[in-house]
């Protein structure tokens, strides 16, 4: 009977007001005093209202005495005066003020006015409208925070996407890097192995030429055919070879390498001569032959490039 205390206590029937928290399932008194309030001109079932009202009033009671006494017709605060006009209302008072004294009295509490209850109503109608406002206040709150929740996790997300990218930028810069040192370092190689070739053949050269004069003309005619046409004859072992390209511009590079040099070695020294950058191959034309990726491991000699040979340069589909 607490709802229906308090329901009162603001100026609504008793009847309306147990129907009212009948048709809002005992939720409370604020879903009840808003439907009270939105139906305020229906009516109600007068039956369906008599028959809650039964079930919510407590039976008469009994008395052994036989004597009349005085009937308590309502409960009195003892700390401010208030009156109650049940245990509802007692208990209602009691959680709204902290008051926790109580005696009955004789006093009946009287209903309100018609100007009260439209005063009380008014109040009510404020503070429904109140809670409205803050509930209201608190949704746009909760969404503006979602919202700002939201910015910042988006705004996060591509932080974090743009340091990834940036991360694997580097990657990629190290690694060309790295390639180009590599490829450097290739090249220094090779340079310094033709440089080392120069500098023994230019040393064999020196060491080869004659010292002593020519044999006089009695030793030379003692020579025999047999052995002028051996000492005429070129050595089989050959140490190296002259190559010479033609680039795809038409003109010409001409080399002399080591026979045991890889096919490699021309292309590096072919890079290094025209400043190309752009992959190609090399073929021979008599026997037409296209050097694969596996023949540029493989040195000079075993390609059958020695003692000279022509290569020319061609193109290669990426």
């Amino acid at each position: 009977m607490g709802d229906v205390q308090v329901l009162m206590e603001m100026g609504f029937p008793k009847d309306r007001a147990v129907y009212a928290l009948k048709v809002t399932n005992q939720k409370g008194v604020e879903p009840a005093m808003e439907w009270l309030l939105a139906h305020v001109d229906e009516s109600i079932p007068q039956n369906v209202a008599a028959a809650d009202i039964e079930e919510n009033e407590p039976g008469p009671s009994t008395s052994t005495n036989s004597q009349k006494v005085d009937v308590a017709k309502s409960l009195k605060c003892d700390d401010c005066g208030k009156l109650c006009k049940d245990q509802g209302e007692v208990e209602f008072h009691a959680a709204k003020t902290g008051h926790s004294n109580f005696s009955e009295s004789t006093e009946e509490k009287k209903p309100l006015t018609e100007e009260e209850k439209k005063q009380q109503l008014a109040l009510i109608e404020e503070k429904l409208k109140q809670k409205r406002l803050e509930r209201e206040e608190r949704e746009k709150q909760d969404a503006l925070e979602r919202e700002r929740n939201r910015i910042k996790s988006g705004k996060d997300m591509s932080e974090a996407r743009r340091r990834n990218e940036e991360l694997e930028m580097k990657k990629i810069i190290e690694q060309r890097k790295r390639e180009k040192a590599d490829e450097k370092a290739a090249r220094e190689r090779v340079k310094a192995q033709i440089e080392a070739d120069k500098a023994r053949r230019k040393a064999g050269q020196t060491l080869s030429s004659p010292e002593t004069p020519v044999a006089s003309s009695s030793v030379s005619s003692t020579t025999t055919p047999t052995e002028a046409t051996a000492i005429k004859s070129p050595p089989k072992d050959y140490k190296e070879t002259r190559i010479q390209i033609r680039l795809q511009d038409g003109s010409t590079l001409t080399e002399t390498f080591n026979v045991q040099e890889q096919l490699s070695a021309v292309r590096v020294f072919i890079q290094m001569k025209t400043g190309s950058e752009t992959p190609f191959g090399l073929m021979t034309s008599f026997p037409r032959k296209v050097f694969s990726c596996d023949d540029f491991e493989k040195p000079l000699s075993a390609l059958g490039l020695v003692p000279s040979a022509v290569l020319i340069m061609t193109k290669v589909n990426v």
